[in-house]
């Protein structure tokens, strides 16, 4: 028989591939012949051809929804879920084969529901988005839409990455929706759910306790005004999902893409030579100002900006970002652009709350009183009160990073390695990833090598546990131990989560040790990373990171320790859960 085999998940990360292969596999001992097309966002959409089309007696769809569905028409075509794939792939195919019908590209082909739907199955929409908008967010949409349809609940996910809004919730999907789970660390619009029930979380609960976050959703949300979070829904969350917390990481995700653009630049002026951007008018010249002298001065007012912009919506913009400029001025730097932006967000949002204006004059108040009061609050303060300490705190610590000893070199980079690994993109890994990157303004870039190392090492560990130690690990586990390893390649140290959410006991002592060493040995080589994010992908670019030999060294050291150990110490008859994973 010819088949087409179609999968797409909601993330379009590993699932996507790992139900492609096992469906492959599986026609395979059938005596199929097949066709793959996989979409998904680590490799391009390869389209399955017309001739492949003509000849196919079966078209099988594993995703929500048939692409391109009229090059399908007439052909016999089975569509279900990607989730009712990934157990048993061969019951999946004969399934399909007794199944299918000739389609219609105007027929709705709902997707079949699984055995264990529930009637009368509620109807949830959900955003996801966290600080960096690469692994948590897709993940974690991935584990909420796998968990919603095995509970038997219609759900739609939107996530807000870093390439912006994907699979966007349209204005009839949400009017349809029971219930709405914002899994965000970071500060999203949440206007247009105004009226609805809205249950809020992270990103990290989401991935992790899927289902236990849908359950709860349906329990205990509670209809918000639109802009805030309801008092009692308000009272249940911890720091981690609300407060300074996520006003930070609001900030941070702002940043971002400054501080990458910003990096990548200046290592391209050094392409031309260390000191080739000080003649005037030449190209390294050009690209140290766009890059030092433009983005990373923009660094600070962004983060500031967007913590205020987290707390106070769109009238914190301007004095945040006043504020953070005046700390970059006086030297103040992150550490200083952090509490500006704080400063300005609770000053606007007093503004907004407690000065009261006659209803003739009201219309006045966002673009006249806010910013004025706000912005001179702010100002004065920093310049009469926090600057100047501030800027001594951060000049101390500065100073202190660059004329430090080869010891207490490896002792912080053990420490922010551990950190890394500690909770695979926690509060603990947050705090330490901000902690680098804030340093890269005031031009100190070896912390921020030692936890990009670090960070990696987990999720290339488990790949290498999963290869050597092969019999302790299932067919399943092998496949999610090969994405893991190329999503630590990335810098994506969540690629290890399924490993951790089973074994932790195991995997994270295995991951602190190995991230610790790498982390430590980076530090002690004096390796200098120009951008925070990109894994070894970053090597493409000359100069981003040096030196490049010792660094894939401290990378490799602590990847096998925290692989091979974990082989070592994971009982055969341990089963890792999968199906959240990828």
């Amino acid at each position: 028989m010819n088949a087409i085999l179609i999968t797409a998940c909601p993330s379009g990360l590993a699932t996507t591939f790992l139900a492609a292969r096992r469906l492959e596999q599986a026609a395979e001992r059938l005596g199929w012949q097949t066709t793959v097309e996989m979409h998904g966002e680590l490799a391009p959409v390869q389209p399955a051809s017309a001739e492949a089309i003509e000849a196919a007696d079966l078209v099988i769809v594993a995703a929500d929804h048939v692409p391109d569905p009229q090059r399908f028409k007439g052909k016999r075509l089975f569509r279900a879920a990607i989730d009712q794939a990934l157990p048993d792939p061969g019951a999946f195919l004969e399934r399909a084969e007794g199944e299918a019908e000739a389609f219609e590209p105007g027929d709705a082909a709902p997707a079949v529901q699984p055995a264990n739907a529930a009637p009368g199955g509620q109807r949830i929409v959900a955003v996801t988005a966290c600080p960096t908008g690469v692994a948590h967010t897709f993940m974690a949409a991935e584990a909420l839409s796998e968990a919603g349809k095995s509970l038997g609940h219609a759900i739609r996910v939107e996530t807000q990455g870093s390439v912006g809004a994907q699979d966007q919730l349209t204005d009839a999907e949400i009017a349809g929706a029971d219930v709405v789970i914002l899994a965000c660390d970071i500060e999203v619009d949440p206007t247009r759910f105004a009226g609805k029930r809205i249950y809020r979380t992270s990103t990290g609960s989401a991935l992790k306790k899927s289902r236990q976050t849908i359950e709860a959703a349906l329990a205990e949300a509670a209809v918000e005004d639109g802009s805030a979070p309801s008092g009692g829904g308000e009272a249940k969350k911890s720091i981690k999902e609300k407060g300074v917390y996520k006003h930070l990481l609001t900030g941070v995700s702002f940043m971002l893409p400054m501080v990458v653009a910003g990096g990548l630049l200046i290592a391209l002026s050094f392409v031309f030579g260390i000191e080739a951007f000080k003649e005037e008018g030449t190209l390294p010249a050009a690209l140290m100002q766009i890059g030092g002298g433009t983005a990373f001065a923009l660094m600070v007012p962004v983060l500031a900006g967007y913590i205020a912009y987290s707390i106070a919506d769109r009238p914190g913009i301007a004095p945040g970002m006043i504020g953070g400029m005046l700390a970059s001025n006086i030297g103040a730097g992150f550490i200083g652009g952090i509490l500006a932006g704080f400063l300005a967000g609770y000053a606007a949002k007093a503004v907004t709350r407690y000065v009261k204006l006659p209803a003739s004059v009201e219309s006045l108040k966002p673009i006249l009183i806010i910013p004025l009061l706000a912005s001179l609050i702010t100002g004065l303060t920093m310049i009469y009160i926090v600057g100047e300490p501030v800027a001594a705190i951060l000049s101390g610590l500065t100073s202190f990073l660059e004329n430090m000893g080869s010891t207490n070199a490896v002792l912080l980079g053990g420490l922010l390695g551990a950190m890394m690994c500690f909770d695979m993109g926690g509060p603990v890994n947050k705090a330490a990833y901000t902690f680098g990157v804030g340093l890269l303004a005031s031009e100190t870039y070896a912390p921020m090598a030692a936890i990009m190392a670090a960070g990696m090492v987990p999720a290339i560990g488990m790949g290498i546990a999963s290869f050597v130690a092969r019999a302790k690990f299932s067919e399943p586990e092998r496949e999610a131990g090969k994405a893991s390893f190329v999503l630590g390649l990335c810098f994506i140290t969540e690629g290890a989560i399924p490993f951790a959410a089973k074994d932790p006991l195991r995997v994270i002592p295995a991951s602190i040790v190995g991230g610790a060493v790498t982390g430590a040995m980076s530090m002690l080589f004096g390796a200098k990373l120009m951008a925070p994010h990109g894994g070894i992908f970053v090597l493409l670019i000359p100069n981003a990171i040096t030196p490049v030999a010792w660094y894939l060294l401290a990378i490799l050291a602590g990847s096998l320790i925290t692989g091979l150990g974990y082989a070592a110490l994971k009982r055969g008859d341990q089963a890792v859960a999968v199906e959240a994973s990828a």
